[in-house]
């Protein structure tokens, strides 16, 4: 197996696809299937200015990939764009740094890693411009949705044993949301589930057999119609706690996917969804100590949150979650 590992160009790594055996007369021909949302036209162009790379870090020209019989059983690395990408206009803080991890507490609508048409405009790609560090991996993610804290590991030997504590449930993690209060439920509550995949890829939902997700759930303030939660989660399914306060009638403000999935378009960056990565908690694989990191932003259950039509507004505004002072690094 090739040991070439591609550079990191302005923050962004390359992506990977194998090349297996099949009857493709060309290179061009495997991606072309291969990636049929992508022209031809554009893989040329990729390989005309260097973006496209063979596994010993060899260029691929437009003249092989067009013409040269297709060789299999290899990897090829490209790097991709995204076209007229916009500018999330919320900034990410650097909470905590030392020699293996990097703590971050991330705004709303910002994601964690490349993805779909979110290349530049992601956590990680900022980080690595910013701070220039190219070995720099999140040690697990939150939904673009979701604001607050993500680990990140900054040295690939001391990497493994950090994802372990996530893999291991070591990992104490506490959320807060924002979501309608219920009289009628008792608290604290504890919702015990099977959560699978719901015919879509974005959803989930729960379905009947062995439980594959635990949620704690308390009640931290109540004002009006609205109530102000704490989640512990144990387990870490997709959408889990998005999932989990659905199914007790508790839909988190303005979650643009549960109870209903709103069609992809400009966000509402006036209408955050209202769930928060408040506080992580573990014993440091490496030094031994234990670590507690809080996110400095806030859920708050002001008058404009009150019932029907509640929005909240990010950074500095009256409502939703709201984040330090502090400059971002």
């Amino acid at each position: 197996m090739s040991a070439y590992r591609p550079p990191t160009r302005q923050g962004i790594g390359p992506s990977c696809v194998g090349l297996p055996a099949g009857p493709w007369p060309t290179l061009l021909d495997f991606l072309r299937e291969r990636f049929p949302n992508v022209s031809p036209q554009t893989w040329l162009d990729r390989m005309a200015r260097g973006d496209v790379i063979g596994e010993r870090g060899e260029p691929v020209l437009p003249q092989r990939a067009a013409c040269a019989p297709y060789a299999a059983h290899q990897r090829l690395y490209y790097y991709r764009e995204v076209p007229d990408e916009p500018p999330i206009p919320f900034d990410e803080v650097v909470l905590f740094q030392d020699a293996q991890l990097l703590v971050v507490d991330k705004p709303h609508f910002l994601p964690v890693v490349p993805s779909g048409g979110y290349l530049r405009e992601t956590l990680l790609v900022r980080l690595k411009n910013k701070l220039g560090l190219d070995d720099l991996v999140p040690i697990h993610r939150i939904d673009r949705d979701t604001a607050g804290l993500v680990l990140f590991s900054k040295q690939p030997a001391s990497r493994a044993a950090y994802c372990a504590l996530f893999s291991r449930h070591q990992v104490h993690k506490t959320y807060e949301a924002i979501a309608p209060w219920r009289s009628d439920l008792s608290w604290p509550h504890t919702r015990t589930s099977r959560i699978r995949e719901a015919g879509h890829f974005m959803l989930q939902h729960e379905v009947p057999g062995t439980p594959n997700a635990v949620t704690h759930i308390d009640v931290l303030e109540v004002r009006g119609d609205l109530a102000r939660y704490q989640l512990k989660p144990v387990t870490g399914q997709r959408h889990q706690l998005r999932v989990h306060m659905l199914a007790l009638g508790l839909p988190i403000l303005n979650d643009g996917l549960y109870p209903a999935l709103t069609p992809e378009g400009q966000p509402d960056y006036a209408r955050p969804l209202q769930l928060l990565a408040k506080r992580l908690e573990f014993i440091d694989p490496v030094c031994g100590e234990p670590r507690q990191f809080e996110s400095a932003r806030v859920l708050g259950l002001p008058e404009c949150l009150r019932g029907e039509g509640a929005a909240s507004i990010e950074a500095d505004e009256i409502c939703g979650s709201r984040a330090p002072a502090t400059k971002a690094v």
